[in-house]
């Protein structure tokens, strides 16, 4: 069943997108895909080792891209280890990692950071494609109901309520692989991760968001498997999916798979299977996303759409 599952897949082309380690564990699921894989990677991070760099100067955030590329190695590999090496101590190395530090330091001698991180995937032989949502840095601002917002993706993670409004400051345009690869995919891939902050930041990118609104592919979300700690916990998927296209202009999914029965929706196609992985609860098991994946792919009734179950 799993060699079956794994060759309908590898005739797709297919796309992630997202941010933090929920776009990581998306890749390294579907690392089989090779070249017929592409990551396009949230770059509004301003925590951490990441937000240390970006106030040192004007950079993209480089933490997602290190964490997605070091999940398609071995992770007992010398690239590995050295990519995901933190420092301790309490002096100004102190806290950062390794692999951030390589990637700020190639930004800053290649001529942008899509060289960068093409060098550091020859170094890693990671043949998966992994893109930046742009090549420009910038950040989230989230607006209150009453007109006051927050700037940057800390604070957007510490609102005690769901945001009206979210936007890029600045506005940024995406690179043209990105839009190329969206537009060639058979399937694309949203989350799972922080709604706000890593799942939406992408799809905030104009060029990103009408390339996904033309696709030829469908487009599934993968729910949490457990409730994240903000305001969009509280809302239901088609509040969500409401939100997402009030703040972007078009409808970017066709299917969601999700681990909670409960969840339901009026507006797309639900796909309810187990996913937990039996060691580590909060995370998605490989094999059992890649079964609910393979579900999805043969729901779909033509390339771009898919009927909703009754």
């Amino acid at each position: 069943m799993k060699a079956a599952n794994r060759m309908q897949l590898k005739k797709l082309n297919i796309v992630a997108i997202g941010g933090g380690h929920g776009l990581g564990r998306v890749l390294c699921t579907l690392s089989f895909m090779g070249n017929k894989l592409t990551g396009i990677v949230t770059t509004t991070d301003n925590g951490g080792s990441t937000g240390r760099l970006r106030k040192r100067s004007s950079t993209i955030a480089w933490g997602d891209l290190r964490n997605c590329l070091t999940q398609l190695v071995d992770q007992n590999s010398i690239g590995s280890q050295l990519f995901n090496f933190r420092f301790e101590g309490n002096d100004e190395l102190g806290g950062h990692n390794l692999g951030n530090l390589i990637l700020y330091g190639l930004g800053k001698v290649q001529s942008s950071p899509m060289d960068s991180i093409k060098l550091v995937r020859r170094i890693l032989r990671v043949r998966t494609q992994v893109l930046p949502m742009s090549e420009t840095p910038t950040d989230l601002m989230a607006f209150y109901p009453e007109g006051r917002c927050r700037l940057g993706e800390l604070s957007v993670d510490e609102m005690p309520i769901m945001p009206t409004d979210l936007m890029l400051a600045p506005l940024v345009k995406s690179v043209k692989p990105c839009l190329d690869a969206i537009e060639n995919a058979d399937l694309i891939i949203l989350g799972p991760g922080s709604f706000l902050t890593s799942v939406v930041p992408p799809l905030l990118v104009r060029d990103i968001a009408k390339a996904i609104d033309k696709r030829k592919g469908h487009c599934v979300f993968i729910d949490n498997i457990v409730a994240e700690q903000s305001p969009a916990a509280k809302l239901t998927l088609d509040e969500k999916l409401n939100w997402i296209e009030r703040n972007i202009g078009c409808m970017p999914v066709d299917s969601v798979i999700c681990q909670d029965e409960r969840i339901s929706s009026d507006k797309v196609n639900v796909i309810c299977q187990d996913l937990t992985h039996n060691k580590v609860p909060h995370h998605h098991d490989n094999e059992k996303l890649i079964h609910a994946l393979e579900t999805c792919v043969n729901q779909i009734s033509s390339p771009a759409k898919i009927e909703i179950a009754s």
